[in-house]
């Protein structure tokens, strides 16, 4: 398996024909004050598979600070992944939606994907005070 888009962003949809749309892509909020929250996002999540991976997938994504700890409830999900014909991969498209993204203070976040129980990517989320 392959991540081949993971980012946070503004919007995200997956049409008919799985196609991964994203709208504003970005891995920084600033605020004035802390707890900085951030009304609406999204996560896009494109992730390659080879054949001998078809079948039903789990994907948890998690939301932590340096520490380690949890800033939200995590977000589960569940996928099949198809082939068509002879294609040798497939691929997944996820648009996960997230209201009320709430950070405590000003950090660096983590943000995990693990799929099938196995850490396949992070990427920063860095919240910062506001530049006067």
């Amino acid at each position: 398996m392959k991540v081949e888009i993971f980012t946070l962003c503004d919007a995200a949809t997956v049409d008919a024909a799985s196609k991964l749309n994203i709208l504003g892509s970005f891995d920084r909020l600033s605020a004035r004050e802390v707890p900085v929250t951030h009304p609406q996002c999204a996560l896009a999540i494109k992730l390659r598979f080879e054949r001998v991976e078809e079948g039903q997938k789990r994907i948890r994504i998690a939301f932590v600070n340096p520490d380690g700890a949890s800033v939200m409830p995590t977000i589960d999900a569940a996928t099949e992944v198809r082939f068509r014909g002879n294609d040798s991969t497939a691929t997944v498209s996820l648009a996960l939606g997230i209201q009320q993204l709430k950070l405590p203070r000003f950090d660096e976040y983590s943000i995990d994907l693990a799929v099938d129980d196995r850490h396949e990517a992070s990427i920063p989320l860095f919240v910062t005070p506001l530049q006067q």
